[in-house]
This record gives structure tokens, C-alpha cells and sequence, in this order.
């Protein structure tokens, strides 16, 4: 039987994850981390297989604590860290701190600890280079966006799959990196969400890219055979919805009106300030010029994990 820590537990993606290992009888112990107090969370009136643990994860003293107590208590033998900061028009040391320095923290207690034997690292599809250049099929070789100049979201989400991935081999822990396609669902940062929730959505003029979008179903699936089985490394976990852009904005029930991409930047800069939408062009500015979808065949073939559950598109904020 496993016995699982969960981090950024109190998010839709970790809340969901939190069910479904509950619902496991295999798995012994859950011990759900997260910022909220617990009185604040799903979690307050939680069966006793579940323990709650208020934490900041940017504090290593309190997270040394946590694991070398509870966790160790309860024969913790697996991690999976799904907390990262949401917003992208958030950013400085502190969410860096959350992103990139508490993963390779928490990386490195596990190695130290007497039961933990696997970790998996929720990452994300966005770390990939989408340019006119690179193949739009991605695989889990395909270039990373490296650029100095790319905005803080994504190069602390680079950064944090990168010091995860250079621990593979060299430690005793069973480490597996998910490359997840952009979970599209309320309250998990979803970029994409942000941007249909205006009644008129502007797109590069010229440009209809392809996207691929997983639902919070499959993405808990998709942790969950990460637990299940014994494979290791890096999986890209596409999304069953593929569709075009435009087709995203027609499903929304939104209007898309082509621009030059020179004004979309200061468009949609101008909007994050006057309504205080979270979503950011430039952090999104290559995937709405140039198609990219994950390859996910190496996770169907070693971690069994197929999507098979679509985006509910009627479920989307009508305006």
C-alpha cells in the first residue's frame, strides 16, 4: 500500500488528485500541504486517512518539519508536487521562491528521507519552444524555451522541470516529470481560460494555431498511473481536446477579431490593468502564431495513460 504527500492541495488540480487517491483503497495515508488554513479547505471535516498540514513551502525549516515528522510518521513513500504560482502577471523573488526554489528543496529532503521513493513533478507543456522553426508534433526531446527574455512564467517553470530532471539518475528516487498540456479550467492559471473571457478575443491576424487543452480529469489521471506504476523520466501528457484557436474562441461563445500581433501585447496589457485579467501575450505570443501538440505516446505506452476525457465547453463563463 502507498502512502502519498500531496502539495498545492487546496487547488482545483490538487483537490481533485486528494479524491482520487481517497477513493483508492491501495493507497494507506494521504497528507494534503497547502497554503490555507484548514479550516479555509475541502479538507475540515476529512476522514482519517487524510491528514491536513497548513505549510509554506518557500520556508525549508517548516518543510524539513513536516517531513521528518508527519510525513515520516506516516510512512510517506511518495511525493507529488503540483504547487506553482498561478498568475502570471505576478512575479519577483517571491514567486520565484514558490516555484523554483521550494521544488528543489523539496527534492532535495526527499532524497535524504528514510520512505520516500518516488517523486513526481507536475510540470508543464509551456516549458517547450513553439517556433515556426521546431516540429509542432513535441516530443519530450524537443527544445525548451531557454530565451533570457521570455517572461518570468515560463522561466521559472523551465527552471523548476530542469532542476528536477538533472536529479534523474542520480539519486535513489524514482522521479517522473509530467509536461501536462494546459489544464483549462477555472482557478488553475490557465492563460487560455483568461483570454475567452472577454466577449471579443483578439488573434494574430494571419495566424490560427493549433492548441491541445487537458481537462483537470486527466490530468489527475495522468499523476495518478505516475504513481501507479514503476516507469521514470520525463512524460508529455497531452489533452483529448486538439482544435484550432479559432474553434476554442467559436465554442466560447466569443467573437475573435484577427490584429496585427504588434498591438495584441499592449492590448491585452492595457486590459490586465483596467479589469485585472491575469492574461499575458507575451507569455503566450508564439503559441497564438505557431501550432504545437504534445506527443503522448511514450505515457500511453509506459504509464498506460490515454485522455479520455474532453474539455465541457458549455461549462466555459458565458459573458
Amino acid at each position: 500500500m502507498r502512502s502519498v504527500l500531496v502539495t498545492g492541495a487546496t487547488t482545483p488540480i490538487g483537490e481533485a488528485l486528494v479524491r482520487r487517491l481517497l477513493a483508492n483503497k491501495r493507497v494507506k495515508s494521504i497528507l494534503a500541504v497547502a497554503a490555507e488554513p484548514k479550516g479555509r479547505t475541502a479538507f475540515r471535516n476529512a476522514p482519517s486517512r487524510l491528514s491536513y498540514f497548513p505549510l509554506d513551502l518557500t520556508r525549508q525549516r517548516n518543510v524539513r518539519e513536516l517531513l521528518f515528522g508527519p510525513a515520516r510518521d506516516l510512512g510517506v513513500d511518495a511525493v507529488v508536487h503540483t504547487a506553482q504560482h498561478r498568475r502570471a502577471t505576478v512575479d519577483g523573488p517571491r514567486v520565484h521562491a514558490l516555484n523554483v526554489d521550494a521544488a528543489r528543496e523539496l527534492l532535495m529532503l526527499c532524497e535524504e528521507h528514510p520512505t520516500i521513493r518516488r517523486f513526481v513533478f507536475r510540470s508543464y507543456a509551456e516549458v517547450y519552444s513553439v517556433k515556426a522553426e521546431v516540429p509542432v508534433l513535441i516530443q519530450e526531446d524537443h527544445p525548451l524555451e531557454m530565451s533570457p527574455s521570455a517572461p518570468q512564467w515560463i522561466r521559472d517553470r523551465v527552471e523548476a522541470d530542469l532542476t528536477v530532471c538533472a536529479r534523474m539518475g542520480l539519486v535513489p528516487l524514482h522521479i517522473v516529470v509530467l509536461r501536462a498540456a494546459e489544464c483549462f479550467a477555472c482557478d488553475v492559471g490557465s492563460q487560455l481560460l483568461d483570454y475567452l473571457g472577454s466577449r471579443v478575443c483578439f488573434r494574430p491576424l494571419g495566424f490560427d494555431p493549433m492548441l491541445n487543452l487537458i481537462s483537470v480529469d486527466d490530468l489527475v489521471k495522468g499523476l495518478v498511473r505516475a504513481l501507479a506504476t514503476p516507469a521514470q523520466g520525463v512524460f508529455n501528457l497531452p489533452g483529448a481536446d486538439t482544435l484550432p484557436l479559432s474553434k476554442a474562441i467559436e465554442l466560447a461563445g466569443r467573437r475573435a477579431i484577427p490584429a496585427p500581433g504588434l498591438l495584441l501585447k499592449p492590448l491585452y496589457a492595457l486590459r490586465a490593468r483596467t479589469i485585472g485579467t491575469d492574461f499575458r501575450y507575451d507569455v503566450n505570443r508564439w503559441r497564438f502564431h505557431f501550432s504545437g501538440v504534445l506527443d503522448g505516446r511514450r505515457a500511453r505506452t509506459e504509464l498506460g495513460y490515454v485522455p479520455e476525457h474532453p474539455i465541457d465547453w458549455s461549462r466555459v463563463p458565458r459573458m
